[in-house]
């Protein structure tokens, strides 16, 4: 059978979505066809996670130098160990992305590249002269010399054609795994701060500027709308969490709104399984993991135009969120005053978009069309547009 490896920077959460995006498509392609191994660089947490890795076989290399750039003089020894016919890198900007432009011009075989939203203007400004030495050393020879790129979405796949790149796209979204069995017992992490009765609105993500969390706070209604609560839950960017929390205290909110700090395992489940609404006020997204986790559980969504999802307006599973600060604070109040039926069913269609278009099952069956069109001279798949 085929023969596939996935190489990332990070394998731990330390990475953020990404790592967890490999752990998930890494299982699934295992589940329908292809042998396939998993190479990452080791961070501090990888000793822990390791254990609980529950991807595909995974090796972690050893990193010199800062670890910002990532370079771990192993890379391409363990790419030749492990003979893929076909390399699937994930994120970009570290040493990696070298280590698989140099196979492949030693193996002559093919690669694929997914950016998962780095290449986005948004990921682009950010930190922008780090970023302009990693493309000019090996990003650019990386990105130029991939059989395929991959985007999560159409309007990323419109952003790497806008950046030059004539490569073919696969354009596959994320999948999303079912939620598992439910823990009944679990009390959900805000119980000490919301009354027992009381609806909550939850945000899950990182807690960073591009979230536009201030601009949520802001549009927050000063009534009470049926005792909701907003729930922010999520790890640190800098000190974001900071200015939030002034935020909220400037309008003398912190009856209503909660910074929860970081949520994983069954804090993060039980956070989803009790929460009656889901809201993510993105100003750029790749496509927004956290959205479908919310639906999975058959939460209803409230969100930005740019989180892409739009499947999500026209299966009724969302409301649009305006990122005009008036408009906001009415999309708010009008969602928050929403008849609780009305909500639920929202939240049903969700779970079925999910089931339906979003699982990891599909997303495997997509990348694996595209390997063996690749590999073996198969039929182009729908999923790959060629410039």
């Amino acid at each position: 059978g085929m023969k596939a490896a996935l190489v990332t920077s990070s394998l731990s959460r330390a990475g953020g979505g990404v790592s967890a995006v490999v752990e998930d498509l890494s299982r699934a392609l295992l589940a329908v066809g292809p042998d396939v191994r998993v190479i990452g660089l080791r961070d501090a947490q990888w000793p822990i996670k390791s254990a609980e890795w529950n991807g595909a076989p995974a090796s972690a290399l050893a990193v010199r130098g800062p670890s910002a750039l990532g370079y771990a003089p192993t890379a391409l020894a363990r790419l030749k160990d492990i003979d893929a016919a076909i390399v699937h890198t994930h994120g970009l900007w570290t040493y990696p992305s070298r280590a698989v432009s140099l196979w492949a011009s030693r193996t002559r075989r093919p690669y694929i590249v997914s950016p998962h939203g780095m290449l986005d203007t948004w990921a682009l400004r950010h930190s922008r002269w780090k970023k302009a030495i990693a493309a000019r050393l090996y990003e650019n020879v990386h990105l130029r010399g991939a059989a395929c790129l991959h985007a999560l979405c159409e309007a990323e796949a419109q952003s790497i054609r806008s950046l030059g790149f004539t490569n073919p796209i696969a354009v596959i979204p994320n999948g999303v795994a079912p939620p598992p069995p439910s823990n009944t017992s679990a009390l959900p992490p805000w119980c000490a701060s919301v009354p027992a009765g009381a609806k909550v609105m939850l945000f899950l993500g990182r807690l960073h500027p591009k979230k536009n969390l201030t601009a949520l706070i802001d549009a927050w209604p000063k009534h009470e709308l049926g005792d909701w609560h907003l729930v922010i839950a999520g790890w640190d960017q800098g000190s974001y969490s900071q200015i939030l929390a002034n935020n909220i205290r400037q309008r003398c909110l912190t009856d209503h709104i909660h910074l929860v700090g970081p949520l994983f395992g069954i804090d993060k489940e039980t956070a989803f399984r009790r929460a009656d609404a889901f809201v993510l006020p993105s100003l750029s997204e790749g496509v927004p993991m956290a959205v479908l986790e919310a639906w999975s559980y058959g939460l209803p969504v409230l969100k930005t135009d740019a989180c892409n999802l739009h499947e999500g307006f026209s299966a009724t599973a969302a409301e649009r969120l305006s990122l005009d600060p008036v408009e906001m604070a009415k999309d708010l109040s009008r969602f928050l005053t929403s008849q609780p039926a009305e909500l639920h069913q929202m939240g049903r269609n969700g779970r079925a978009l999910v089931e339906r278009q979003f699982s990891w099952t599909a997303a495997a069956e997509k990348f694996l069309a595209v390997y063996e069109w690749l590999v073996n001279g198969a039929e182009r798949p729908a999923s790959v547009q060629v410039s």
